[in-house]
């Protein structure tokens, strides 16, 4: 169940927090001499305690003092402040909590704050028998507040968590076919059209990368496509949203070893991704043409898998050398990115657990991103990153990096050498777009093996926050 975000007349809570521009403004609460020389002496004991608490047994009052940081910083230090609320929320276990702005200038704050406290709320307790469920039900605000706001903030929260499910869920409930299912239905009822190709389409169409890697498999592959198209929209191309949908990698017969295949469920986040992200535009009514693409199978190993060594012919006609069956993201996406043409897109913008070259690069705090003649979209895309806290880093696509995915026997191989494993792969992507285009390797965002405050232990729904602040009107 998600956390609901909403305005209330009300005041009889059980938890109240407090927003301040500085300690001094305690005294615009409510408070007894003793609870204010409390606050103080904790505040100055402490050295700025970002947040103090007061148990009244009756209720439990909080006091948070924004953070001196400025722009993006002061907002991600009120989500991580809310992320932290919300573990106290539940320990005491209370449903419902009142966040004030005592300075009425921090709505900015209030948002950020009650967002990491939905966000860092979610559970996964499908398949548990005795789930514990958070108690904490609702974030209310004081009357006044922007209403589409808020509306929109929940609808984020939604589609997040709509993608951290699809991404929790283990590939024997959720193979291409299922996936497809679902999200298909979730579309439609916001009024997305939706079609999918089955694998006799995808054969017809000649989709050989996407069919190369569902060669193992004893379930079916799907393409995916998802338009939302409002009246009167106010681009004239539109944009395109690709996702790899890999719901589980083995590795093919280059098998992953030891422990790397244990969370490989999640090689279909950027998949997730895309479809929470239409969802959320879609419920938001953005003004906007966007079309998801969605290319989805798993990689297993059987007596027809695909091998290294093998020439495989694209959607496009290119021929690739498998030179390693583990580099099958790039295969699916490869179709799927020149079936994009078709739209004579504004932009594409694709999203993939791609490398683990660009987890070990810089890890779980930034995604790597890389673009080809999309200057202007990369450089808005990293303004709205920063605000959501969902930071870009940008890797270069200099065309020294083209010399090493070079075949000697078809027209490129699917895998360069030892350096610059990130890069070439988006080399490799590079070569099937003739239009604005962004690449986001989310390997080392999508997925954690512990909770980092409001991201939650295992999927994150990264980048759907991204896409829906960069959609907005």
């Amino acid at each position: 169940m998600n956390t609901i975000i909403k305005t209330t007349s009300r005041n009889d809570f059980k938890a109240k927090v407090y927003i301040l521009n500085a300690i001094e403004q305690i005294d615009n609460v409510s408070l007894s001499q003793e609870e204010i020389n409390y606050i103080n002496e904790c505040y100055e004991s402490s050295k700025g305690k970002k947040t103090i608490h007061i148990n009244r047994f009756t209720e439990h009052l909080y006091f948070y003092i924004i953070s001196k940081e400025e722009g993006c910083r002061r907002l991600e230090e009120a989500r991580r402040s809310g992320a932290s609320m919300t573990t106290r929320i539940n320990k005491h276990n209370i449903e419902e909590v009142l966040v004030a702005d005592v300075a009425q200038s921090n709505a900015d704050v209030l948002y950020a704050y009650a967002e990491g406290m939905a966000l860092a709320n979610y559970q996964f307790n499908k398949y548990k028998s005795e789930p514990k469920d958070n108690s904490l039900k609702t974030v209310c605000f004081e009357e006044g507040f922007d209403e589409d706001m808020i509306e929109r903030l929940n609808v984020t929260i939604e589609a997040t968590l709509m993608a951290r499910d699809l991404v929790n869920e283990p590939v024997n409930n959720l193979n291409a076919v299922q996936f497809a299912d679902i999200v298909s239905a979730r579309l439609r009822e916001v009024g997305v059209h939706v079609e999918v190709f089955n694998k006799k389409k995808i054969e017809t169409l000649k989709m050989g990368g996407l069919l190369a890697v569902n060669a193992g498999s004893l379930d079916e592959p799907t393409f995916t496509i998802a338009e939302w198209k409002p009246e009167n929209h106010i681009n004239e191309k539109p944009y395109v949203l690709v996702g790899k949908g890999v719901v589980y990698d083995t590795g093919g017969y280059n098998l992953k070893t030891g422990t790397y295949m244990a969370d490989m469920k999640h090689d279909m986040a950027g998949a997730a991704t895309v479809a929470a992200a239409l969802y959320g535009i879609a419920k938001t009514k953005s003004p906007y043409h966007v079309v998801a693409l969605i290319p989805a199978t798993d990689n297993r190993i059987d007596g027809n898998a695909h091998v290294p060594g093998d020439i495989v012919t694209m959607f496009d006609g290119t021929t690739v050398e498998i030179v390693n069956t583990d580099a099958e993201g790039r295969m699916i996406l490869a179709d799927a990115l020149s079936y994009a043409k078709k739209y004579e897109p504004a932009a594409v913008f694709d999203f993939a657990t791609l490398t683990g070259a660009a987890s070990v690069a810089i890890g779980p705090v930034a995604t790597v991103a890389m673009h080809h003649n999309a200057e202007d979209a990369f450089c808005q895309l990293k303004e709205k990153g920063n605000e959501v806290y969902e930071r870009l880093v940008e890797f270069p696509l200099w065309e020294e990096y083209e010399e090493l995915i070079k075949s000697s026997v078809a027209d490129i191989k699917n895998v360069g050498s030892k350096y610059g494993g990130a890069i070439t792969a988006g080399k490799f992507l590079e070569h099937f777009v003739d239009y604005p285009w962004i690449h986001f390797d989310i390997a080392g965002t999508a997925f954690l093996d512990g909770r980092d405050s409001y991201r939650t232990q295992g999927a994150t729904g990264v980048h759907v926050r991204l896409l829906m602040k960069y959609f907005e009107k």
